[in-house]
């Protein structure tokens, strides 16, 4: 259920945030360094944990991030920016920051080329712009399996409806461009919604399982990208993440076992 005003586990208190409009003024914007401590440690079973920039891009947030060892995804030139503030430094950590989108300006083309961050493409043809800039570059695939889910359609990032991510039967093409331009492909990423279930993450491992048996290539990592669904209520619970994992390191170790016959 939703931390408790009352509660005195950690400093956001009803007693402490009432003192802070008199000291910095309104509007006020109050973040609990403990509870994100928290919450990255219920995650650290997970080999790798990348926050989403969008979520919130306050700067002692993502260094805060940082120190707690986790990397970010940039969706835009301006985020790529916020973590270079922030600390984070792609040219001593490589996989610090992914960049992830479904198309790519000149400014932002030239900057992840650069610095050599990682792409997660969401579309072929920015496939075909990174390698004309930068051969050789490190990829991502953003697939689009052909459904999605989300709280309301507004998170919702998968399905013919959606315009993210490169359609799960255009795999082949993307295939094409990456070998002509000879860049590195690191992984496939399936980023499908936000406000997850476990039905819904178990559909998403199967997908990702079968994609990658089908698509027949070497890989290094993979993602199954989405929010995890926080309780707004009183009597919601907090996701059950061992079994979020469980479910997700059975399609790695699936996964894992095929490439090892490649």
């Amino acid at each position: 259920m939703p931390h408790s005003l009352f509660s005195t586990d950690t400093d956001l208190t009803a007693e402490n945030l009432l003192r802070l409009p008199a000291e910095f003024g309104c509007p006020v914007w109050v973040y609990d360094a403990q509870i994100i401590r928290r919450q990255i440690a219920a995650l650290k079973q997970f080999d790798v944990v990348r926050f989403a920039q969008k979520a919130c891009s306050n700067i002692h947030i993502l260094r805060l991030m940082r120190e707690q060892g986790v990397k970010v995804d940039s969706v835009s030139l301006g985020e790529i920016e916020r973590a270079l503030a922030a600390g984070y430094n792609p040219q001593t950590h490589p996989d610090d920051i992914v960049f992830t989108a479904d198309v790519i300006d000149q400014a932002t083309l030239e900057r992840v080329s650069e610095l050599q961050i990682p792409v997660n493409a969401g579309s072929v043809d920015m496939l075909d712009q990174l390698g004309l800039v930068s051969p050789g570059h490190r990829v991502w695939l953003r697939v689009n399996p052909g459904f999605g889910h989300g709280h309301s359609q507004k998170t919702n990032t998968g399905g013919e409806n959606s315009k993210h991510g490169i359609w799960y039967t255009d795999l082949p093409a993307a295939l094409d461009v990456i070998q002509r331009h000879h860049l590195q492909l690191v992984g496939i990423h399936m980023h499908i919604g936000s406000g997850v279930d476990y039905a819904h993450l178990e559909q998403v491992c199967g997908a990702m399982v079968r994609q990658v048996i089908e698509f027949g290539q070497d890989l290094q990592a993979i993602s199954a990208g989405g929010g995890l669904s926080v309780p707004y209520q009183q009597g919601e619970e907090a996701v059950d993440t061992e079994h979020y994992y469980g479910l997700w390191n059975a399609a790695r170790e699936q996964i894992a076992r095929h490439l090892a016959t490649l």
